[in-house]
């Protein structure tokens, strides 16, 4: 037995598509590409999202309302009772509440609420306080501080 006797599997070696060189090829006229049109020229392919055939745009055909104030203030709210980790005497500033991950790094703002309980006398300083956070910081015998 030599090296040209030995013959590939059945169906292991396929004739490549001749496209383009007549129907008898079976890829001939249009070369698999279909019909006329942006699909069957070169380079162009795909319409960018949202383009509709020429036909106006989902995005521009509804109606738009409002406006967004670029002026907006926009505060990080945080209630009293997430003020109750710290220990007695402490002096709350928005450093140390980014520092306990209690507000998050890109706040600017922060507004201290009075939902829950104090428990300890802390000196917090904040952008914003609700009259009930006031109350409570105050009766617990902590000062506040607007920033």
């Amino acid at each position: 037995m030599n090296l040209d006797d030995i013959k590939f599997p059945r169906g292991a070696r396929k004739p490549r598509k001749r496209k383009g060189f007549g129907r008898s090829t079976g890829h001939g006229k249009t070369s698999g590409r279909g019909g006329k049109g942006q699909t069957a020229r070169v380079g162009t392919g795909k319409p960018r999202v949202g383009f509709e055939g020429g036909q106006m745009p989902l995005s521009r055909r509804v109606p738009k309302r409002g406006f967004t104030n670029i002026f907006q203030k926009v505060y990080a709210p945080l209630n009293v009772e997430d003020l109750d980790i710290f220990e007695d005497g402490t002096r709350v500033t928005i450093d140390l509440l980014k520092e306990k991950r209690l507000v998050r790094k890109s706040a600017k703002l922060v507004k201290i609420l009075g939902e829950g309980e104090l428990k300890k006398k802390l000196a917090v300083s904040a952008h914003k306080f609700s009259k009930t956070a006031e109350e409570k910081i105050k009766k617990a015998g902590g000062t506040i501080e607007v920033i």
